[in-house]
């Protein structure tokens, strides 16, 4: 099947391309020395980030930093690698490390402030009863790319207004002209994108202020806004003005910061990546060629309810987007400080693997790893760690993780979603209480943002947008579509589980003119269902991390199809429909056989690798060993790798750790050599177990 040849050899568009901290003390040679390191473990594109730890000498847009971007632009040209340039130094975006505003403080952020006394420099906006709406400079900083600029320090660079087009235009001609300059002849080929970051209006370290700009009040009161009004938002109020002020200020910031460079990029043959500041910013989403969120600071984890919460709707926010825009890709900036327990360095391969699949199966396509670290000598290992790359224990065996994710990208990129209902969200409104139950239903769903209503049409009870029909509408709180049913209980679901599983994901997609389910187990507790499918085809199952392709065993009755399904913890398989021929050339799945668990000792322990070294005798029967497959698993906390007989049966990264072993065993005693890595938290963090 050409679906299945695709997914065997992903092609190379599909790498992850992870963040690269530009951190420390560069050099030529280590520059060509990390690419080519990368690029023999799979990943094919990074993205240049100047980073905390960049030493004096090396100043934000000097020649000397353009100096070590060339060796990398060029080093990555002759690896068939890509490059994508990132806009600031470090972040929020927008204000070019500082540089949009020396010389011309008028460039600052500015703000909403509700206060008893004016400040030199206030602009009186209004008196109201609870006080004098101000506006004045919000003081707001980013984090810089030195020593002494971080958050709170002194060197802190002061964030520019991106809601003031003359900053805009400053930063461009600061950050993006200056790389088009000095790189002009791989843009468009090597150089694929610019990253801009989490672009803040206010910037960092403000508080008790709302965001406002130089002649914003002039607009304001044109649209019917009156400036008194205003003193709600201070209390979490809503009234006409503060939702005119909510509408101007989406209005402005799309136009001039994300507008502006959007069309910069457009013009230059590169795509605007990145990701806007809230995971339920969709509106600002249409300007980016990329759309992007940021999956940051664990606010989405295996161990609290992946459903709920704002930050829930980011990666359906960003493939959504895409969609309504057909857009081929959108990306997430995936595990930035997910460290667990707030324990520097504590990211296991089990949750890596989560956060991948809980991306994909809600349409993200390509993946930013945060981060691969140039150095991580002195503080740098403690700036947002981990290293989730060649600093990381998983490090030699990162292939399997650049294969995965280019599978996932693979199949989730020209992927047309089946969805029977329409989601009617607004901006930083996605309502996760209401799509929650969707996905505890395994229902398919199109988040329609506010700016495509005007588009959409009512046709036989079904609403339509984009040559797309859905049978309910949810969400619709002012019955804008009237005739279309909001009944949540007439959503078509992708599949159907008896027993009912809430934690089981399903993506619905069509792919290679192939009709997919893509299946995740998002819980801590394995899958094990009938699962039925609304097909008559025969069915086959892709199994995304192996590479192995089986025939399904399945009951056909209808138009569904039923079979058992089990998915261990952390487990994830991609089922597809195929012709009789398709289904005869599959292999025919063969039944596992577990054998007993033996009683593994402990030979060594090095504190300074972090691993323990277990041997046991593992005694096989003839029949054990005629066995087609034979799986021994083993219960270990963190990446185990097993040898049987002085031979690899390879390496797994969470737990349950199932090997198999057939190929392996003889007859009689096996010796079994076991060694488990323990989380670089032990040197970095808190000391957490591994092992038995």
């Amino acid at each position: 099947m050409k679906l299945i040849q695709r997914l065997n050899q992903p092609e190379r568009e599909f790498t992850p391309i992870p963040f690269w901290f530009l951190n420390g003390d560069l050099r030529d040679e280590e520059i060509r020395r990390q690419l080519q390191d990368f690029s023999e473990h799979g990943v094919y594109g990074v993205v240049l980030h100047p980073r905390m730890g960049l030493p004096k000498r090396i100043g934000y847009l000097s020649q000397t930093f353009f100096h070590y971007i060339k060796t990398a632009v060029k080093e990555a040209h002759r690896l068939d690698m890509k490059i994508v340039l990132y806009d600031e130094g470090m972040y929020p975006s927008g204000s070019a490390c500082g540089l949009v505003t020396e010389g011309h403080p008028e460039l600052a952020s500015e703000g909403l402030v509700l206060t008893q006394k004016l400040l030199d420099g206030d602009e009186l906006l209004a008196d109201t009863s609870e006080g004098k709406l101000v506006v004045r400079k919000s003081g707001g900083t980013i984090r810089g790319i030195h020593w002494g600029e971080d958050d709170g320090e002194e060197n802190a660079p002061k964030s520019a207004d991106i809601l003031n087009q003359k900053a805009v235009d400053r930063f461009i001609s600061l950050t993006h002209e200056q790389y088009y300059r000095e790189l002009k002849e791989y843009f468009g080929s090597t150089i694929i994108g610019f990253f801009t970051d989490e672009p803040s209006i206010l910037g960092r370290n403000t508080k008790d202020m709302f965001a406002w700009t130089h002649g914003f009040a002039e607009e304001f009161a044109k649209a019917g806004g009156k400036a008194e009004d205003l003193a709600a938002l201070f209390s979490g109020k809503e009234n006409a003005s503060v939702r005119i002020y909510h509408e101007l200020l989406l209005e402005r910031e799309s136009r001039v910061y994300y507008g502006s460079l959007s069309l910069w990029c457009e013009a230059h043959g590169i795509a605007l990546m990145g990701h806007p500041h809230e995971s339920d910013d969709i509106e600002v989403e249409k300007y980016f060629h990329i759309p992007g969120q940021d999956l940051v600071l664990r606010r989405v984890a295996p161990e609290k309810d992946a459903v709920a919460g704002i930050d829930s709707t980011m990666a359906k926010c960003s493939a959504d987007a895409a969609r309504l825009m057909k857009r081929r890709r959108n990306a997430n900036e995936c595990f930035g400080a997910c460290n667990k327990d707030d324990n520097l360095w504590q990211l296991s391969g089990g949750d890596i693997k989560w956060y991948l699949d809980w991306l994909a199966v809600r349409g993200v396509n390509m993946f930013i790893p945060h981060a691969f670290y140039y150095s991580i000598a002195g503080k740098r290992k403690e700036e947002r760690p981990p290293d989730v790359g060649p600093n990381s224990i998983w490090w030699p065996w990162y292939q399997k993780w650049a294969v995965y994710m280019s599978r996932l990208s693979c199949l989730m990129t020209d992927a047309e979603l089946y969805a029977s209902a329409a989601v009617l969200c607004r901006n930083r409104e996605l309502k996760p209480e209401l799509t929650a139950e969707l996905y505890r239903r395994q229902a398919g769903f199109q988040y329609l943002p506010e700016s495509v209503w005007s588009a959409c049409s009512v046709e036989n009870g079904m609403l339509i947008y984009q040559g797309k029909s859905y049978s309910v509408v949810l969400g619709d709180e002012e019955n804008r579509f009237p005739g279309v049913t909001d009944d949540i209980e007439k959503v078509t679901c992708d599949c159907s589980c008896n027993p009912p599983v809430p934690w089981l994901r399903c993506a619905h997609v069509r792919r290679e003119d192939t009709e997919c389910w893509f299946l995740v187990n998002e819980g801590e507790e394995a899958v094990d269902t009938l699962l039925t499918l609304p097909t008559n085809s025969r069915l086959g199952s892709y199994d995304l991390w192996t590479g192995r392709s089986h025939a399904v065993t399945a009951n056909r009755n209808g138009q569904e199809v039923s079979t058992e399904l089990f998915l261990p913890r952390r487990g994830s398989i991609l089922l597809f429909g195929c012709s009789e021929e398709e289904y005869r050339n599959l292999e025919q799945p063969v039944k596992a056989r577990e054998v007993a668990q033996p009683v593994f000792i402990l030979q060594n322990e090095d504190t300074e690798q972090i691993k323990k070294e277990y041997r046991a005798e593992l005694v096989c029967s003839a029949e054990e060993i005629s066995e087609k497959v034979l799986t021994l698993t083993i219960d270990t906390q963190e990446m185990t790798e097993l040898k049987v007989n002085g031979v690899s049966a390879g390496v797994s990264f969470w737990s349950p750790h199932c090997f198999e072993v057939q190929e392996m065993v003889h007859e009689g005693k096996n010796q079994l050599e076991l060694t488990v890595y323990g989380s670089l938290a032990n040197r970095y963090g808190k000391k957490v177990p591994y092992g038995f």
